[in-house]
């Protein structure tokens, strides 16, 4: 696919486009500019941070699976993109976990309370979950775990549209960016030894899981895939066709998530990590191929077409 070139657009103070080419419109008046007031920032082992800014538009309008471009440092020119964790609309902050890689987010780890982050956001299409299937099964590795949370805290909320029964599998061979503990919450079909727990998702009635290499305690050893195709295998027929799969983490993880939701026939949703510019679709910087309808592919920018997916078009399944 040859370069179209770099496109003209540009955001102005109130954080809507200009000039944009007619395949950016469709995301005018939907991203938002806006100078935003670092309320917390909290440090967990191995280098990961969650931070709390206080930024209302994008907290209004935040999805879960959408994330933000923030300012680092004003020494630093170039945002980083970082996916959502939680937001409070009512009180107009946003809350992102990230671990730090290279000096950009080193730089944003020093910010103190009360500093100001810029933030460009909320960007990207989120994740659909569809009530015919309300046995969601999320699973989030590393940094791929904030979309899990906030998709897990949405269905909570939404518990009065369907039977939402969210199960949050998260992998990490780092500590986790919280104190797990045993839950209190019974799943069915688990492994014995997996009884460790996000704390926040165990409050909330949601159940999680904990998977990992590194021995800690309550955790499943092994990858967190292989945790939940250990679960899918023990749904009965009726149980798996209510099943929907989303996800998020390092490439590898999400390719053998699609793997898994193609052996156990569950439609599954992925969200991609890429490297990212401008993350407005303007660069074109991001782009991956995805799979048609009709069979061909075309290429789509992970930051403004995603950057959630169908796993098959992202993943297809390789031909024997």
């Amino acid at each position: 696919m040859s370069n179209p070139g770099p496109a003209t657009c540009t955001i102005d103070a109130a954080g809507r486009s200009r000039g944009s080419p007619p395949e950016l419109r469709a995301h005018r008046d939907t991203i938002f500019v806006e100078d935003g007031r670092l309320l917390s920032q909290q440090e967990y082992p191995g280098e990961q941070f969650v931070i709390r800014i206080q930024a209302p538009r994008c907290a209004a309008a935040a999805l879960p699976g959408s994330f933000a471009h923030l300012t680092c440092d004003q020494e630093l020119p170039m945002r980083r993109p970082l996916s959502i964790m939680r937001v409070d609309a009512r009180s107009g902050w946003i809350e992102i976990l990230y671990k730090i890689v290279g000096p950009g987010l080193a730089a944003l780890s020093k910010q103190p309370p009360g500093a100001t982050i810029s933030v460009l956001g909320p960007i990207g299409h989120g994740f659909i979950a569809h009530p015919e299937r309300p046995r969601t099964l999320l699973v989030g590795g590393g940094v791929g775990i904030p979309p899990m949370v906030f998709l897990a805290e949405s269905l909570q909320v939404r518990r009065g549209e369907a039977r939402w029964q969210p199960l949050v599998l998260m992998g990490s061979e780092i500590e986790f960016p919280f104190r797990a503990r045993p839950s209190q919450i019974l799943v069915p079909g688990m492994p014995g030894e997996a009884i460790a727990c996000m704390p926040l998702l165990d409050d909330w009635g949601v159940a999680s899981r904990l998977a990992s290499f590194s021995g800690f305690p309550g955790c499943f050893h092994g990858y967190v895939t292989d945790l939940a195709a250990h679960w899918l295998a023990s749904l009965e027929a009726e149980a798996l066709g209510e099943v929907e799969m989303f996800a998020c983490g390092p490439t590898p993880m999400l390719q053998a998530t699609a793997r898994v939701a193609r052996r156990f026939g569950v439609p599954c949703q992925v969200s991609l990590e890429e490297f990212m510019a401008c993350a407005v679709g303007g660069c074109a910087g991001c782009a991956v191929p995805v799979l048609q309808a009709n069979g061909s592919l075309a290429m789509k920018r992970v930051c403004v077409d995603g950057p959630v997916f169908d796993a098959n078009a992202v993943f297809p399944p390789v031909a024997a």
